[in-house]
């Protein structure tokens, strides 16, 4: 069944090439949207951030402080996106040592946010005081900053200082005094970085700041306290990787969705994909049945790792994709949810759990990459919003809690002290000589890896320039349960662009696609950077019609 907003007779009389031209026309007066260079690169959301992490580069900071920088700016260029008492997952690839490391910067549900709690209450809110997780953005980047920066906190919030002071709406002033508060916090530090950076942390989480949110938390039916926020703690791991094709996959762990592409390239490595042309019949078939498969394990299995035991040695086993592989026919779509044994191998789970529970908006996230000329490389994912302001802090709180349920048995019911097992995924891919070649970052929640594997094949398998990478047709399945609220899975759809050519939809929906046909983003925002390590150009690109932007130098 094909649903088409523009109907088909629009699509029949504007060929693919046309409409593509037309879009990237339109693009180009939306700023800057594609950039090389090979001193460094920025690639975020709004102009202004990426103006504030190219001011650090410029300035002598590495990719480190540059992110912190572009990181912080989002939450008031991008405010409707990221907020500065949200989240934000940061991949910091160190070109001395070779290696990925995670800065895990998404909180805990709050010591009051019990399973009993919500279910009196009919459930956990899609929005509202009492959906925020504990605030992890700072303590995030202060991190990033205390292990791998050069530059202060303050010297990399200036620029996010400088927004806020010419910001006109009523919260600009507040968050900004209490920035300046942990700025002068610093400044006692008497000249030591670490110390002045830990003494920041120590402001916002275990000082006056904190006391503040408690007060105002308690005062307006919200669950996060001082002990909340004072035990806060941002955890360093080692990312999650596999090969596909002689590439290197670098991702978060299951506390993310970040597995579900990685289990999804395995899938799709069992068929000639170099063969096929992108947007092809094929192609598009064969991407969205491995993600059903993919996304039906994420939803089964993936959860916080401290809280439970995910099988993801099982999930990331070659015989186990060779396995749900064979589950794929290439001729007709599925219109079931799947969900594999990766304990026992087995390609399908005898008991299925298809528990679900109400749709809910999703205007989060926006993005943020950046490389530098020491080869250095950070991929983060900012996220936060339908939250409320903490009072006079000037502090926006996120709504990650509606990401965990509250089914009783599942990986993902909600726990004090759990973090919610999110959709917030950035990417770094290596070359043999464990060099990085590409980095990825997406804004739109479900969407996020759809969109990166995307970008993978059309990088790896099909050559795709990163600028038209970012541009060009996409689609996405809404075969899962949803991550905010977890609404239940629509059975065969598939959100697609017309840009992919009538041949294209005629043949996937006589294979029995849920076909709905719409122009735009469909729900996702990428940004792409590409890395040559031969000549150390570095080339950066975002969809504009998105509102992503880039610089090179």
């Amino acid at each position: 069944m094909v649903r088409n907003f523009l109907g088909l007779i629009l699509i029949l009389a504007v060929p693919s090439l046309c409409w593509a031209q037309a879009e990237s026309k339109d693009a180009a007066a939306r700023g800057i949207w594609e950039a090389s260079g090979t001193h460094g690169a920025v690639a975020a959301g709004g102009q202004g951030a990426v103006d504030a992490g190219m001011t650090i580069l410029k300035d002598g900071g590495n990719a480190a402080d540059a992110a912190v920088a572009t990181i912080l700016a989002l939450t008031v260029t991008d405010a409707q996106s990221v907020c500065f008492g949200g989240e934000v997952p940061i991949m910091f690839y160190d070109a001395k040592r070779k290696t990925v490391e995670v800065i895990a910067g998404q909180g805990v549900a709050p010591g009051l946010a019990t399973r009993e709690h919500f279910v009196a209450k009919g459930g956990i809110p899609k929005k509202g005081v009492e959906a925020a997780a504990v605030p992890a953005l700072l303590d995030a980047c202060v991190v990033t900053l205390e292990r791998h920066g050069t530059k202060t906190f303050a010297e990399v919030v200036a620029p996010t200082l400088q927004l806020l002071d010419r910001g006109k709406l009523p919260w600009h002033p507040h968050l900004a005094r209490t920035i300046r508060r942990m700025v002068a916090a610093e400044a006692t530090s008497r000249g030591d970085r670490i110390i002045g950076l830990r003494r920041v942390a120590d402001a916002f989480y275990r000082g006056d700041i904190a006391r503040e949110i408690d007060a105002w938390s308690r005062a307006n039916g919200g669950l996060i306290r001082f002990r909340d926020l004072a035990t806060h703690v941002t955890r360093v791991e080692d990312p999650l990787s596999i090969k596909y094709r002689g590439h290197t996959i670098v991702k978060c762990g299951v506390w993310t969705q970040g597995p579900f592409l990685m289990q999804s390239l395995q899938m799709l490595e069992g068929f000639d994909m170099k063969s096929l042309k992108p947007n092809s019949p094929d192609a598009i078939h064969l991407t969205v049945e491995a993600m059903k498969l993919a996304l039906a394990d994420r939803d089964r299995y993936y959860a916080d790792p401290l809280f439970v035991n995910v099988p993801l040695d099982g999930l990331l086993a070659p015989a186990y994709a060779k396995a749900r592989q064979g589950l794929i026919d290439p001729k007709k779509a599925s219109l079931e949810i799947r969900p594999g044994d990766p304990l026992h191998g087995r390609a399908t789970l005898e008991i299925v759990d298809n528990r679900s529970g109400t749709p809910a908006p999703a205007f989060d996230t926006t993005t943020c990459l950046v490389a530098d000329a020491m080869g250095n490389v950070v991929a983060a994912t900012p996220s936060g919003w339908s939250g409320v302001v903490a009072g006079e802090t000037g502090v926006w709180l996120g709504s990650r809690l509606q990401s965990l349920n509250t089914w009783v048995g599942h990986p993902n019911v909600i726990e004090p002290g759990k973090r919610p097992r999110i959709t917030l995924t950035p990417t770094i891919i290596l070359n043999d000589d464990r060099q990085p070649t590409f980095a990825i970052s997406v804004a739109g929640g479900d969407n996020q890896d759809q969109m990166t594997l995307q970008l993978i094949l059309n990088q790896i398998d099909f050559g795709v320039e990163p600028g038209k990478s970012v541009t060009s047709p996409r689609f996405m399945t809404d075969h899962m349960t949803g991550s905010f609220g977890q609404p239940p899975p629509k059975l065969g759809r598939v959100r697609i662009n017309p840009g992919v050519g009538q041949e294209t939809l005629t043949e996937l929906t006589h294979r029995g696609h849920d076909l709905e046909v719409s122009p735009g983003i469909i729900g996702a925002a990428p940004i792409v950077l590409a890395i040559d390590p031969a000549t150390k150009l570095i080339r950066a690109a975002g969809d504009p019609k998105a509102g992503r932007h880039v610089n090179a130098y």
